[in-house]
């Protein structure tokens, strides 16, 4: 949090100048906006989405949207996808193989079936657990497949002229998941605690993570302002286990 300090200047005893500071304490307060900075924001599934530009494999741009609260995006109905490919994201020509069109990583993984006379699959959403429902047409196959791969990675083509991008004209890719490509990530407006409660903003909460004390305040869907607490050790226990989701909770390992 940022400190707004007011300082003045005042003459104590022998000419001396004393100091004092006025520091304002972080309160919980509610907050308006539903997205972050440089994410679009969708009412039907009360997400956020933003593109990122910086070439990754498909592992290292599921790690970079989980690191900012989020996933690689997977659909729930046809409507939502409408949404992304109408949607003009700040983009760099540089990044894609045409200037009129873009490709990125999506939540989705193609598993190969049969490999006989031609590629034969079926897709799957790439985090077990999801509700999504909506799952991709046949893809087509990229060209950077090696024939050890079993599991492709998805990547959604759509355009950048206006006609073609609002009448919702696309493709979808079955990429080597090593390949470098910009993508798509997905997050709830809202903050997640350790629990899987939602969060409203402005309120303290514990996100999910390694350190179960961990206390922070809930703004623009992230976690901000947050403030740890030291356990001590479990008295007369040698050998003992954290709980991972109990502040300052031990289970005793001792015979």
């Amino acid at each position: 949090g940022k400190e707004n300090v007011d300082s003045r200047h005042n003459r104590g005893r022998g000419g001396e100048t004393t100091r004092f500071h006025t520091v304002n304490v972080a309160q919980p307060v509610r907050f308006n906006r539903k997205c972050p900075t440089g994410w679009h924001h969708y009412e039907g599934t009360a997400s956020c989405y933003r593109v990122y530009l910086n070439g990754e494999n498909y592992w290292d741009a599921v790690q970079t949207c989980q690191r900012v609260n989020g996933s690689l995006a997977t659909f729930t109905a046809d409507q939502e996808l409408r949404f992304i490919l109408a949607q003009e994201w700040d983009l760099e020509e540089k990044t894609f193989v045409r200037k009129d069109q873009r490709r990125f990583w999506v939540g989705y993984q193609y598993v190969i079936t049969n490999r006989n006379h031609s590629l034969e699959g079926h897709w799957e959403v790439a985090y077990k657990g999801s509700s999504e429902v909506f799952l991709p047409p046949d893809p087509i196959f990229g060209t950077a497949m090696s024939e050890k791969e079993n599991v492709l990675c998805a990547q959604l083509q759509c355009f950048l002229f206006p006609t073609l991008r609002h009448h919702g004209l696309h493709s979808w890719y079955a990429e080597n998941c090593y390949e470098k490509s910009s993508f798509l990530c997905k997050r709830s407006q809202t903050c997640v605690d350790i629990k899987d409660n939602i969060v409203d903003e402005g309120y303290y909460f514990t996100p999910k993570g390694n350190d179960p004390c961990l206390s922070c305040t809930c703004h623009n869907g992230e976690p901000e302002m947050c403030v740890a607490a030291l356990c001590e050790r479990p008295q007369g226990c040698q050998q003992y286990r954290k709980d991972p989701k109990e502040c300052c909770k031990f289970t005793c390992l001792d015979p």
